[in-house]
């Protein structure tokens, strides 16, 4: 009987390995990009694009085919690792935390709802980038019509 995939120690390798180059991509994220004022622009910024990476990945990896071999090495170490340490919804609470004990509570309520809302707006876009690509795997020179599921 094999392991749970949560529980292969390849398929740990992969989210953490991930994980750390996605760490290190947010921080880069926070050096270039200013944070005007206070306002948690960087968070904003990685959290928006990670729901939009998040969703053109899964919805293109679900397309391409069954959830294993490579599609869900891809999964693990681009979506799960790379993606959940490129986000970061504890640094979200953190700072809204911080705008509102320092008294910027509608700032707070702008950067949730924006965080929140937006996200879920990109997430959507995300998926929609997806599903425009093509299911399964092509043969060289074919094109999407002739495989009968262009639509």
């Amino acid at each position: 009987m094999s392991r749970p995939v949560h529980l292969r120690p390849a398929s740990i390798l992969l989210v953490v390995l991930g994980g750390m180059f996605g760490t290190l991509a947010r921080y880069g994220v926070a050096l270039v990009l200013p944070a005007p004022g206070g306002w948690p622009l960087p968070t904003l910024a990685v959290n928006l694009a990670g729901a939009f990476a998040l969703g053109l990945l899964l919805e293109s990896l679900l397309r391409a085919g069954a959830d294993d071999g490579g599609r869900r090495a891809v999964r693990l170490a681009a979506g799960t690792g790379f993606l959940g340490g490129f986000t970061t919804y504890s640094t979200f609470a953190l700072e809204l935390n911080e705008l509102v004990s320092t008294g910027s509570s509608w700032t707070a309520i702008v950067y949730a709802a924006l965080t929140v809302g937006v996200g879920f707006l990109a997430s959507l876009a995300g998926i929609w980038a997806g599903s425009r690509w093509p299911r399964g795997r092509m043969q060289p020179g074919q094109a999407v019509a002739d495989r009968g599921d262009a639509g």
